[in-house]
Order: C-alpha cells, then sequence, then structure tokens
C-alpha cells in the first residue's frame, strides 16, 4: 500500500507577469508544487488563471535551474560548483582588483524586467547599483517602456506618476500597440485583462484597437484599424489636430502649454497624417468626435507603440488627449493608481541628460543609460570602457537590439557576475553566477506593479517553503553588493550585509519623518518584513498615517485587500515646476520637427515587428513543456499576399541593416501586408535546456538595429525595422 503524502495549501501572488494574480497552490510533503489554481477570494483576480500562473510549479522546480553558485574555468569554459562562502571570496578577490586597475566607470549592471516582481530586485538591488557607483547603468526598461515613463516624468514630474487606463468605469477604450489577451497587461496591472474589456463591451461601451495585426484582442474589440508600424504618434495628432479644429476640447485640469500644443499639431492634420498610417482621414476624426463625445474615454499604449521610433511623443500625446478630452485624473479615463507601500518619495521636477554614455553621447533617464549602447561601453578602447558587469535576471543578448553584437561584446570582459537561476545565452559570459531560491523560497510584495493598478490594492505573501542552508535573494544581492567593494560580506567576517543594510535605511526613514522612537513597534520576522511594514505604515493607508494597514493586516488578510476603485489625485501627484501638469514639454516640442520631417517619407516595401505570447515571458519560459507547442511558436507572421508577391515558401532569409536570419514562415491574414511579425526572446542554440534546446528558434534581434533610437528616452526601436525577405 502506498504511504499516504499529507498535502497543505498555501496562498501567494503569480510573480510571472504584471497582472499579480492570486494563486492557490498545493504542496506536498516533500515541498513540491502538485496543484494550482487561480485564488477565488482575492478581491483583485478572483481566481482568474493563465496558462504561466498553471505551469507556476514546473517553473519553480525546473530541472535544469542553478541551485548552487557556478564558478567557471575560462580556459576550459566549464563549470564547478562551490560553495556559497567561496563564491562570494572569489567576487571580493576579482571584482574589485578591476576597478581599482581601471577606475568605478570600469563596472557596469544590466537589471532584466523580473527584478520588478521581486521584493530583492526592489529593495536590495539598489544598494547593490550603489555599490558598484558608476554611471554604467542599464536595463531592460530600455528596450520596453522608458518612453512612458520619460512622457510622464516631463508631463507631471515624476516618471512612475503614469495614468493607467479606468478599465472597470470607462465607456470608450482606443488602445494602439498592446495586446493584454496575450501580455496580461503592461504599465497596467489588470488581473483579468480580458475578462475586464469583455465587461467593457457588455455595459454598452466601445473598445477600438489600432495595431498592424488583428491580435487576440482586436478579435474582442467593437473595432480594429491597421496601422503602419511606427505611426502612431501621426495618428495621435492628427487626433489632436481635430480636438483643436473643431472645438472639441474639454479641459478640466490645471494645465501649461495648450497654445503650444496646438501649433504643434497644427500640420498633422487628418489628410495629411493619413497617407503615412494607413488610415483614412475620415476614420481619424470620427475617433476624435468619439472620444470627445464618450461620457468617460481613455487612451491606452503600450509595448508595440513604446518600441518605435517615436515612442516617447506618442506616449506624451496619449495622455495630451485623455487631458483634452476631460479624461485625464477622472473616473472611467485615466488615473493614478494609489500604492499602498510607501517608496521613494522624489522632491525634485523629472529630468534626463544628467550625464550621457562615453562613446555615442546619449543621454542618462532614470539612472540609467540605453541598452543599445551596452555593447559599444564593452567593445570601444579607452578610459572608461566597461571591463567588469554584473548582471541580475536579464538575458539582453536576446532581449536587447544587436544581440550578436553584444554576445561578442560579453566575451571580452574581464570578470563578469550574474545572479540567475539559468546559465542562458547571457550568463554563459560569466565568471560566476548566483542562483536565487526558488519562488516559494521568497516573500512577495509588488512595489512597483501596484503603482500602475486600475484598481488600488495590497497583498503579501511570505515564503512557502524553508530555505535550509541557503540564502535568500535578499541576502543573495547583499552580500554580493559588499563583495564587490571588498567589505566583509559573511557571517565568518561577522557581517551580515542585508540586516545591515536594514537597519541603515530603517533608522533613515524614521528619522526623517521623526519616528525614531517607534524603531521597536516595527513587525516582522526579519528586518526585510520590517521594512515592508514600515512603507505600509507610513503610506496613505497606513496605521501611522491615519489608516489602518501594517504587516500584520495583510498577513491577516492572506488573499489581499481591495482599497478601493481610482481616486483622482491631482495636483498632489505633480512635481513639476509650475505645480501643472504640461501639455507641451519643451524637450518633446524639440523633437516635433524630426518626426514632421518624415511626415511625407515613403514607407519601407517591408517592416518587422515584434509579438507578444501568451504563454511567454521575454526569454525565460521556454524551458517549462506544458507552455510550449501551440501558438507559442517561433515563426514569421506574413500576410499570404506577400509569400505570393515574394516567391516565398515555407521558410525565408530575412534581412535588415544589423543582420540575416532564416525563417519558418507562417502565412496569415491577421498581419496587414508589407508587414512581417516575429517574437522576441527566442534563440536558444546555447542553452543546454532541454526543453528551450528542443524549440530554440531564432533571436529577433539579430534583426534589430542598435544604432536606432528613440531620441527623448534612449530606447531601442524593435518596430518598424526595415527587412528584405527571399526564398531561403
Amino acid at each position: 500500500m502506498a504511504p499516504i503524502t499529507q498535502s497543505r495549501t498555501h496562498l501567494r501572488t503569480c510573480p510571472l507577469c504584471e497582472a499579480v494574480c492570486g494563486l492557490e497552490l498545493t504542496l506536498d510533503a516533500d515541498d513540491h508544487v502538485v496543484a494550482v489554481r487561480g485564488d477565488q477570494n482575492d478581491p483583485f483576480s478572483n481566481g482568474f488563471l493563465c496558462p504561466k500562473g498553471a505551469s507556476f510549479g514546473q517553473l519553480d522546480e525546473d530541472p535544469d535551474r542553478v541551485t548552487e553558485p557556478l564558478v567557471r574555468d575560462r580556459a576550459t569554459d566549464t563549470w564547478r560548483r562551490v560553495s556559497w562562502d567561496d563564491a562570494f571570496d572569489y567576487i571580493a578577490e576579482q571584482f574589485p582588483a578591476v576597478v581599482a586597475e581601471y577606475g568605478k566607470q570600469s563596472a557596469g549592471a544590466y537589471l532584466g524586467n523580473p527584478n520588478a516582481h521581486t521584493v530583492a530586485g526592489m529593495l536590495y538591488v539598489p544598494m547593490l547599483l550603489r555599490a558598484l557607483g558608476t554611471k554604467n547603468i542599464f536595463s531592460a526598461t530600455t528596450a520596453d517602456q522608458m518612453p512612458k515613463q520619460v512622457a510622464s516624468g516631463l508631463m507631471f514630474g515624476d516618471p512612475m506618476a503614469v495614468p493607467v487606463p479606468d478599465l472597470d468605469r470607462t465607456d470608450y477604450l482606443l488602445m494602439l500597440g498592446a495586446n493584454p489577451l496575450e501580455s496580461n497587461g503592461s504599465l497596467c496591472t489588470a488581473p483579468n485583462f480580458p475578462g475586464r474589456l469583455k465587461a467593457l463591451r457588455r455595459r454598452g461601451g466601445r473598445l477600438v484597437v489600432v495595431d498592424p495585426r488583428v491580435t487576440r484582442t482586436a478579435k474582442i474589440a467593437d473595432e480594429h484599424l491597421f496601422i503602419q508600424p511606427g505611426s502612431d504618434a501621426y495618428l495621435l495628432f492628427g487626433i489632436v489636430h481635430t480636438l483643436f479644429a473643431e472645438h472639441l476640447l474639454d479641459l478640466r485640469i490645471e494645465a501649461t502649454g495648450l497654445d503650444e500644443l496646438r501649433a504643434a499639431a497644427a500640420p498633422f492634420d487628418p489628410p495629411t497624417v493619413a497617407a503615412r498610417t494607413g488610415i483614412p482621414a475620415s476614420t481619424i476624426e470620427r475617433l476624435a468626435r468619439e472620444l470627445a463625445a464618450a461620457p468617460t474615454a481613455a487612451v491606452y499604449a503600450r509595448i508595440g507603440t513604446c518600441t518605435a521610433e517615436f515612442g516617447t511623443i506618442t506616449q506624451w500625446l496619449v495622455d495630451a488627449i485623455n487631458a483634452l478630452t476631460g479624461n485625464l485624473d477622472s473616473p472611467g479615463g485615466a488615473m493614478f493608481a494609489t500604492a499602498a507601500a510607501l517608496g521613494i518619495v522624489r522632491t525634485k521636477p523629472f529630468r534626463t541628460g544628467r550625464w550621457t554614455s562615453r562613446v555615442r553621447a546619449l543621454p542618462e533617464a532614470m539612472g540609467e543609460l540605453p541598452v543599445a549602447t551596452l555593447a559599444d561601453e564593452i567593445l570601444t578602447p579607452g578610459e572608461g570602457r566597461i571591463r567588469a558587469l554584473v548582471t541580475v535576471a536579464g538575458n539582453p543578448v536576446l532581449s536587447a537590439p544587436s544581440g550578436a553584437r553584444l554576445d561578442t561584446a560579453l566575451a571580452q570582459l574581464d570578470f563578469m557576475v550574474s545572479v540567475d537561476r539559468y546559465v542562458n545565452e547571457t550568463t554563459r559570459h560569466a565568471d560566476v553566477i548566483l542562483p536565487p531560491p526558488r519562488p516559494t523560497q521568497s516573500p512577495h510584495y509588488d512595489f512597483a506593479l501596484l503603482r500602475f493598478a486600475v484598481r488600488n490594492y495590497a497583498r503579501y505573501s511570505r515564503p512557502l517553503v524553508p530555505l535550509g542552508d541557503r540564502p535568500s535573494e535578499a541576502a543573495v544581492v547583499a552580500r554580493l553588493a559588499a563583495a564587490l567593494t571588498g567589505a566583509p560580506h559573511s557571517a565568518a567576517d561577522g557581517a551580515d550585509p542585508m540586516a545591515a543594510a536594514d537597519e541603515l535605511v530603517i533608522m533613515g526613514l524614521l528619522q526623517k519623518m521623526q519616528l525614531a522612537d517607534r524603531r521597536d513597534e516595527l513587525l516582522g520576522e526579519d528586518t526585510t518584513e520590517q521594512r515592508i511594514d514600515l512603507m505600509l505604515r507610513i503610506g496613505p493607508y497606513g496605521d501611522w498615517n491615519g489608516g489602518t494597514l501594517n504587516l500584520r493586516t495583510l498577513l491577516d488578510n492572506p488573499h489581499g485587500i481591495d482599497l478601493g476603485p481610482l481616486q483622482p489625485r491631482l495636483p498632489d501627484v505633480l512635481l513639476t515646476t509650475s505645480a501643472r501638469v504640461d501639455l507641451a514639454p519643451q524637450q518633446l516640442l524639440d523633437d516635433v520637427s524630426r518626426l514632421r520631417s518624415q511626415l511625407t517619407t515613403v514607407a519601407p516595401e517591408m517592416v518587422l515587428i515584434g509579438r507578444r505570447q501568451l504563454r511567454s515571458n521575454n526569454s525565460w519560459m521556454h524551458n517549462i513543456e506544458p507552455l510550449m507547442g501551440g501558438s507559442n511558436r517561433c515563426t514569421l507572421q506574413i500576410n499570404p499576399a506577400d509569400v505570393a508577391r515574394l516567391g516565398l515558401g515555407d521558410r525565408a532569409v530575412v534581412k535588415s541593416a544589423a543582420g540575416t536570419l532564416t525563417v519558418a514562415l507562417e502565412p496569415t491574414e491577421t498581419i496587414m501586408p508589407g508587414v512581417v511579425s516575429l517574437p522576441h526572446g527566442w534563440g536558444h542554440s546555447q542553452l543546454t535546456h532541454t526543453v528551450a534546446r528542443a524549440h530554440a528558434g531564432v533571436n529577433a534581434n539579430v534583426l534589430t538595429d542598435d544604432s536606432v533610437l528613440d531620441v527623448p528616452s534612449g530606447n531601442a526601436v524593435f518596430n518598424g525595422v526595415p527587412i528584405t525577405l527571399v526564398p531561403a
């Protein structure tokens, strides 16, 4: 008779995308996840579960993940397992030596987007960057969302003040370059995004999707409009022009720059921009009238527009239209969430260009440089050349432009350290890999994502599985920060870098708020939880700020707490010098001339765009067998008319200014003629991972050009890339 295995059920937030869905996990007596369900009692996600969340258990214990520190022998390019103390000792010996020889600016760091989903990434990676003391900081932000944050920073004074569509109350939603039925939402935290869009239509609202593809989202919309990739700014300027020309303005907020915005829109009348966008002038005018006439409305644009040459102008115009139609900071329009945990409070108006990159003089934004110039900074000789690199949860060889060039660059580093759960296309170049624990062994609170939520909400998840004799992810990052400077970094030295850092942050904040005498009141099993408790208590709902929220409240409500619908927050969120919304930031007005100069440019015969996939998340979920197959394939979607016109077969050679790929074709009427689509995050030819190697695909970023950027933000351009196609 088989032994009876005891199981237990735990609740936690899914960390695999921006939707922050609640999960109900069943673990057996050996701490293996044996079942996953959506948490029906989560007030925000209400039991919604996507295929990624359903595969949480397989990801948690992927047999190909790194479980112990690895050190690479450069002579033989082989790995050996070492103890944690030995790994940090080796880093403390090698990394500071490189910096001592070449200077602080010879160090660099790259952060992948999983950092936004972890407690360690949000609370401890900043101390790692401070320890490095370099200006050479790069992240996935400039391959994804920087245009939105720069536009918000210039309009509202704070790049984290990002308005989101009030999905549950709006009557009209115009969506550009977003596909939340595949992505689950982005810079718009909304579990069950599909259900929220369907509810919009059920209550009589209208959904209009603008995209070069008939995406899954477009298929449930009231209307879909094809648009020439990269021309979204022209469409939005056409709408702004119409709002002014037809006197449809309903500006309800205090703002500056109205006349300047009117002048900037003057050259972009609908008949003129129609030829550039492929959308008829009459349709552009109708969209403007519908937005102005709807009881409530919101414009939302995401990655397809951010990763284009005029991404920041596009994101600026999104919120300019929301403001001009009376829908900014208004229920049913575009609103600002009120996050429960109070983090770093910005006190000065946002600006970019506080420093520039060494090689191409590209301006800084939000404390980092464009990832498109990372390879330049490693490959180009001279003082300040990056010779030592730290990566945390990132794979820029697959996710950054000109991936092949970056692959070559990483091989030339003097020393590299990676905090990562995999040996991937990037970390294979590392000298040391420090693996984080399983997700079930880590706490979870969404510090970043709840700042973009469509409803105010909070939820905290404690670790479900003991760490055993390995350090937490927070301790790994904190010990690494100490080792990079040669400081004491282990218990043998009498050091506890994590606790020391936490105490510094806690006491610094308490003293700043004149609450130092309340240190002993903070709750938590460790200093990490005490930091979270402090952030909750001094936050807008906190019990030290007139409310009731603290860590105990969240522990007593493991399904999460509904904090209510979004509320108007202007002018409180503003940090502009005028204390009003700036509808015409000078930095963006300066870029309009570049946009205007391309107004009559003839579009290339064929262009490449990206593609989101429901069962994929960038480059790091292709080793999970249940997520592979079906539509989750690396194929080039192409209109059948283009296949016939170019005489193509089942495969084609795709060429761009940056590189060449041979890829399988997927003919489909869902993509407009003259456009092809290739998903990003593939190209796993150098992995030893069993599943990913069997479904390797090709790296789309062999085709993207790291010399082409969105100028105001430095964001890489992945959409609208000119290409040619020939039979394979």
